[in-house]
């Protein structure tokens, strides 16, 4: 009697030799096939902070979060007045890698520019 295939999408898994020997070769044997699901979990996010100054003018700011972070002018504006009035304000949540990369895009553009703008990460 041939050994019985299992297949799992669509590829055939056969007993080891050592399997049939134990079960017989004159008996049906049995595989035992689990699939295990990896679990996944969610990235830490972290926010992006902008920190007030008294020399970076408003305008830079406001171009800073149209260009870095994508937000309307509107919303800029908003997130600009935040800073200058509480000393500190959100610009966006993402993960480290992306966050990281704004932060460092942001200083860079600040220091070419000649302004002491700072930008920094926390994990939220």
């Amino acid at each position: 009697m041939p050994p019985i295939e299992v297949t799992l999408a669509g590829i055939p898994a056969r007993l080891a030799d050592d399997d049939r020997k134990r079960k017989g070769e004159s008996g049906p044997g049995t595989a035992v096939i689990t699939r295990t699901r990896p679990q996944t979990k969610r990235p830490n996010l972290y926010r992006v902070l902008l920190l007030n100054d008294d020399y970076t003018p408003m305008e830079f700011v406001v171009h800073v979060l149209e260009r870095f972070f994508n937000k309307d002018h509107e919303t800029a504006h908003r997130i600009m007045m935040h800073v200058h009035q509480h000393g500190i304000g959100e610009c966006g949540i993402f993960t480290y890698e992306v966050a990281e990369t704004k932060v460092t895009q942001v200083m860079d553009f600040a220091r070419k520019h000649q302004h002491p703008l700072q930008c920094i990460m926390e994990k939220k």
